[in-house]
């Protein structure tokens, strides 16, 4: 399969820029301890780690296709002596097939607006949780590319890939 279009993995600076808590962001979110994760994708952890160690005893499933990016997260998890990350080389639009359990959320962090054919990810998004578990997509604004700026540049997917949050729904 094709990777999704617009989507790359930004480096750390980025991402802090972005979201300079993504533990407080997560917690926002819902996610609390003892709660079972998936993000997907992943990518190299910036909200896979911190939801590692908010849910704590609950797993959190880091699923992403990109082998190079599970291992630099594998490594941070070891460095940050994190237990509770299962990294799954993998493609998001067939997750039920690498989870071995339902989860109570599942994640999806600014890459929505790269999957060109939603609904059958959305399904799988929600046979992977629990029936009463949950599906949380963050996504860009629904604005203008150039208005949306990080470190005084145009940042995120062009203007024609991004949602309202009605289209997300």
């Amino acid at each position: 399969m094709d990777r999704f279009q617009n989507t790359r993995q930004p480096d750390w600076e980025w991402w802090s820029r972005l979201w300079p808590t993504p533990g407080a962001t997560l917690r926002r979110l819902g996610i609390e301890p003892g709660t079972s994760l998936a993000e997907v994708p992943c990518g190299n952890g910036y909200f896979a780690l911190p939801a590692a160690r908010i849910t704590d005893s609950g797993v959190v499933y880091a699923l992403d296709l990109d082998e190079e990016l599970l291992n630099e997260l594998e490594t941070l998890a070891d460095q940050q002596d994190i237990e509770n990350i299962v990294p799954i080389h993998g493609d998001a639009r067939t997750l039920t097939e690498y989870l071995p359990e339902p989860v109570d959320t599942v994640l999806m962090a600014n890459t929505f607006h790269g999957i060109e054919d939603k609904e059958p990810f959305v399904q799988q998004a929600f046979e992977a949780r629990h029936s009463d578990g949950r599906f949380i997509i963050v996504n860009w604004l629904d604005l203008p590319r150039e208005t949306t700026t990080v470190t005084g540049e145009p940042r995120g997917p062009p203007t024609d890939l991004r949602l309202s949050p009605t289209e997300t729904a």
